[in-house]
């Protein structure tokens, strides 16, 4: 039986660990050839030889999803190492500092907007361009719950996150008669290492959001991998423009 995206072509960024690890996993594992990106070279490495060992073709190319020429030559890259761009998750992302909107520093600010929100439009702008010249194409954007509602002592973070959804929603309208569908997933609280680290400095705010959740529990970067490769898949064909809540219920409250 074909995988969900067999014979395709899929980019992940920020798949050195996290969700775009398992992202990366879930592509291979349903057929498709994928490019793996990271800034951290040693985590890109490490997904690459576990797609590899499970019998899938990866490759990795280093990129600061912040910088405008690394992008391009990452979407370069990919295209002439496999041929073509079909899915695409723009999923590398920071937390940053946790600081109120007067606490908050521009350094702070900057950096997390950079990343998350400029990152996520640096490689939209490098990838439809390679889509459009095939005819079709699929994007996933790594939003959050705090794309759809607001986080106090997050301003930065939530600020990029809604800037993600509306930027998704955008880019949907303007390239959905070419062929082109974009959506976003927006994770509620995931044991990655991102939270992990979090957790690290301030045990009782994660305790505290694992039982916030209606299952009374984290969600697993396995469970946000498996919407992203379906959304990229034939079967979410009438799908776009949509922020997905993947977060057991917690929007529902």
């Amino acid at each position: 039986m074909a995988g969900l995206v067999e014979e395709k072509v899929a980019l992940v960024t920020g798949s050195g660990s996290g969700i775009g690890r398992q992202s990366a996993l879930a592509f291979a594992r349903e057929g498709a050839k994928v490019v793996v990106s990271d800034v951290v070279v040693e985590g890109g490495e490490e997904t690459v030889r576990l797609i590899q060992s499970a019998g899938g073709q990866a490759v990795f190319v280093q990129a600061d999803v912040s910088q405008a020429a690394e992008v391009e030559a990452l979407i370069n890259a990919a295209v002439e190492t496999y041929g073509r761009l079909d899915c695409a998750h723009n999923n590398a992302g920071i937390a940053g500092k946790s600081q109120s909107t007067v606490d908050c520093t521009e350094e702070n600010w900057e950096r997390i907007i950079a990343i998350n929100l400029t990152g996520v439009w640096l490689c939209m702008k490098a990838e439809i361009p390679h889509m459009l010249a095939q005819g079709k194409g699929a994007i996933v954007n790594t939003a959050s719950d705090a794309g759809l509602i607001g986080v106090p002592r997050a301003g930065a973070y939530v600020a990029s996150k809604h800037g993600v959804v509306g930027l998704t929603k955008t880019a949907a309208l303007e390239y959905a008669k070419a062929g082109i569908r974009v959506n976003a997933v927006c994770p509620g609280p995931i044991d990655t290492p991102m939270l992990q680290s979090v957790g690290q400095r301030r045990p009782r705010v994660v305790e505290k959001m694992a039982a916030a959740q209606p299952g009374g529990r984290l969600g697993q970067p396995e469970e946000i991998a498996e919407a992203v490769v379906w959304l990229c898949s034939d079967a979410a064909s009438f799908v776009t423009g949509h922020p997905m809540p993947v977060d057991g219920g917690y929007m529902a409250q």
